[in-house]
């Protein structure tokens, strides 16, 4: 299911998820509300994330029987795809990440599973705007989150954070502010 047509039944699924009693420490985890938007989104057919949302079936079934027990969500029939860069992605992630909780570890899995997605990022993990994505960044990977000071688009920023660390300069210009590109990283996006 696609469209507008899907918002009603995406915000329900969120609301029932966060109805759920988590178990221990998931319950005050703040990437709590960001699972649950990202199962909602799946189950609903936004984004590009496969049914366990890159964690695997051991991994996803753990995360929704901890964080949203009693929940079950059909899932969408996206097929898992793999990403050449995963792993390198995945580094870069883990070498900013929070270290305050285990959930940053997923999180980490999620986003370099969605950006095998066309779309952005946040479309790709089928979150409903740009705010959530920003907030996982913020909550997860806070370094990186500071170092995106443009506000550049969040899949584009990560693979000039990645490209960088590997050597290969991307970019033509040498400020982003006089590159010819500018406008299609920092531009609003819809």
């Amino acid at each position: 299911m696609n469209g507008p047509d899907r918002l009603p039944l995406r915000a329900t699924l969120f609301a029932e998820l966060l109805a759920a009693p988590a178990v221990g420490t998931a319950a005050c985890d703040p990437n709590r509300p960001l699972l649950a938007s990202l199962f909602a989104g799946q189950a609903t057919g936004a984004g590009c994330l496969p049914w366990h949302l890159g964690l695997g079936a051991a991994r996803c079934a753990q995360v929704m029987s901890t964080y949203f027990p009693g929940q079950v969500l059909e899932p969408a029939g996206t097929p898992a795809v793999d990403l050449p860069e995963f792993e390198e992605l995945q580094r870069l992630l883990l070498d900013h990440r929070a270290g305050t909780s285990d959930s940053e570890l997923w999180m980490a899995d999620i986003l370099c599973t969605a950006c095998i997605g066309m779309d952005h990022l946040w479309q790709d993990l089928g979150f409903t705007g740009r705010d959530e994505l920003s907030r996982l960044m913020n909550i997860n990977f806070p370094p990186l989150a500071r170092a995106n000071t443009g506000d550049m688009k969040w899949k584009k920023f990560l693979y000039r954070q990645f490209c960088s660390r590997e050597g290969i300069y991307v970019c033509p210009a040498p400020s982003c502010g006089v590159c010819k590109d500018y406008s299609k990283c920092f531009g609003p996006e819809n």
